[in-house]
């Protein structure tokens, strides 16, 4: 019942407010900007600081959401505006979080370093509830053998009485190790609103795209890139594959048992590590810099939180 009321919740919040979208031309194209490789959103939260970039805004601007005049400068943005996109979805999680990175990346010059602090202060944040799952997982290990010999023992009995007695041992089981089986469904649901409002907030302010963060511009994807001729995209992609991979691993490694998981969790680990490579090659480097740098706390996270168990 609970899970019912969490998906509930999530597609109600998702449907009354939306989410990004692609600046679309006349021919129903997404708008590429050509020398970055990025695709363009519509409906932005202020406005490009880069002249040529606004006026391709300028020239759609009856595609988008809200018109150019009524946006505010980035540098100006408030956590509220009167004219501006309602909805509880930006309201409470993209605004503020697009108003922090922009008032960080104001303080320290620069918003590649203030997408990849933010990144890093919600996992942060997140912390000790992820220490908390990490230890369920575990438990969810041990108690395997014993899941395994409640399965078979009522493996041929569908009678009421039999369920419930298997479902009695099972909660048995659970209370014994302390495991709570909705406390991943919670981490869930209190995680990736975060997660996707963060990246919604990187994607509908513009100036982040216009900075620059090393040898990276924050909107030019690896693929323009190396085509560009800077090879530093490189190191970039091959972080995102390391760090990703590793995330991967020990997530999966702490909820594997059986051979046949284990076997499981192997093709799994190739299958999204390949997939989330050839995907990098078209993040803008914003989004590409804080998935190494969230994935690399993460990873180091786990490290910590399996010496410490």
């Amino acid at each position: 019942m609970k899970k019912k009321i969490v998906v509930v919740f999530a597609i109600i919040l998702l449907t009354l407010t939306g989410c990004t979208k692609s600046l679309m031309d006349d021919d129903n194209k997404r708008v590429v900007n050509e020398s970055t490789g990025q695709s363009l959103t519509a409906n932005i939260l202020c406005l490009p600081e880069n002249e040529s970039l606004l006026d391709e805004y300028k020239k759609y601007e009856k595609n988008m959401a809200i018109k150019l005049e009524d946006l505010p400068k980035c540098t100006n943005m408030k956590v509220y505006e009167k004219k501006s996109y309602s909805g509880l979805w930006v309201g409470l999680f993209v605004r503020p979080l697009a108003w922090c990175i922009i008032r960080l990346g104001k303080l320290f010059g620069n918003y590649g370093l203030s997408v990849m602090l933010i990144g890093l202060l919600i996992r942060l944040l997140m912390m000790p509830v992820s220490a908390k799952t990490a230890k369920q997982q575990e438990n969810m290990k041990k108690i395997q053998p014993e899941m395994e010999r409640i399965e078979k023992k009522y493996a041929n009995k569908n009678d009421q009485e039999s369920m419930m007695k298997k479902s009695q041992e099972t909660l048995a089981l659970y209370q014994k190790y302390n495991i709570n089986p909705m406390s991943s469904c919670l981490v869930s649901f209190i995680q990736l609103p975060l997660f996707f409002a963060f990246l919604e907030a990187i994607n509908r302010v513009p100036a982040i795209f216009e900075n620059s963060f090393w040898k990276f511009q924050l909107g030019t994807t690896p693929l323009v890139g190396l085509k560009d001729g800077n090879y530093f995209y490189i190191i970039l992609i091959v972080l995102i594959l390391l760090f990703t991979a590793l995330s991967f691993r020990y997530s999966m490694s702490s909820m594997s048992s059986s051979p046949e998981q284990v076997k499981q969790t192997k093709y799994m680990l190739i299958f999204m590590t390949v997939f989330i490579g050839v995907a990098s090659f078209q993040l803008p480097s914003a989004i590409a810099l804080y998935w190494v740098v969230t994935n690399a706390f993460n990873v180091v996270q786990m490290v910590l939180l399996k010496k410490r168990g």
